[in-house]
């Protein structure tokens, strides 16, 4: 199973933090992100530097959109740790595959 340690994180393109993308096999992903805003809070659902926001995905790297329907949650999600993000990580590892084209 993959986990936060798998992910290659980039510079956020808003703010300053991280962002990093990951698909599995099944045709789903997630998004983990956390930043500040210019003024210094956080525009990410996170309020400090140890927490993250996850949405998950459905798509692959070329072509992506938030997922808003699955039994592990309707919408995105925040103030996370990085435990609780690997548990949603194998939840969604874990989700019956899906035609991406469909």
């Amino acid at each position: 199973m993959k986990s936060i340690n798998d992910i290659e994180f980039k510079p956020h393109p808003v703010g300053s933090g991280v962002h990093g993308i990951i698909f599995f096999p099944n045709g789903y992903g997630i998004s983990i992100v956390r930043f500040k805003m210019s003024h210094g809070g956080y525009g990410s659902y996170t309020s400090n530097d140890s927490e993250w926001e996850v949405a998950i995905l459905k798509g692959d790297i070329n072509e992506w959109k938030i997922c808003y329907d699955t039994e592990i949650s309707d919408d995105v999600i925040g103030h996370l740790s990085e435990g609780e993000v690997n548990w949603i990580m194998i939840q969604v590892q874990e989700l019956d595959p899906i035609d991406i084209y469909n």
